[in-house]
């Protein structure tokens, strides 16, 4: 297979200000050193304040790369999870089944890790407010009244939106 060139965005967002850079540009040089990517172009944005934010900064790096092969490219796709990414070339990838075998399994596999990672938070989560029910019971409901409240506000929401699609 030919090459692969792609455009990667990665953004960081941290505190303090020069945490933001190194990490981004730590990044970058972890990315620059990965087994069939070559970095082609890079471009660093100035870091800024988060609007709304006292402490939180952010920045971003658009790359330009070179890619070995379709696998090195998905790998920088759960490797570094950009913000954005663009195939710029070739502009048709001819696969072979048990290449595109290989890509489907890795991608289901990392769907299965974010899953059993969410469900065991979930887990965790509602042992906690468990353990709180049973030893500090008017503290918890204190905790709760905010994500009940916004928990109404947004079935409210939903049901003024389901009311207005029925009217049109």
């Amino acid at each position: 297979m030919e090459k692969i060139n792609a455009t990667v965005i990665l953004e960081i967002l941290g505190k303090p200000k020069e945490n933001v850079l190194n990490a981004l540009q730590g990044l970058i040089v972890k990315l620059g050193n990965e087994q069939g990517v070559k970095i082609i172009d890079q471009v660093v944005h100035p870091i800024i304040k988060v609007k709304d934010s006292k402490e939180l900064f952010t920045s971003f790096a658009e790359l330009t790369l070179e890619l070995d092969s379709l696998d090195y490219f998905f790998g920088i796709l759960f490797t570094y999870m950009p913000s954005h990414i663009e195939l710029i070339s070739p502009e048709r990838i001819n696969l072979r089944n048990d290449e595109l075998n290989i890509l489907a399994n890795k991608l289901a596999s990392r769907l299965h890790d974010y899953d059993a990672i969410a469900k065991r938070m979930i887990a965790e989560r509602n042992i906690l407010i468990q353990k709180l029910q049973e030893v500090a019971p008017l503290e918890l409901k204190k905790l709760m009244q905010p994500l009940q409240a916004q928990q109404e506000e947004k079935t409210d929401k939903q049901i003024s939106k389901k009311k207005k699609g029925k009217k049109k």
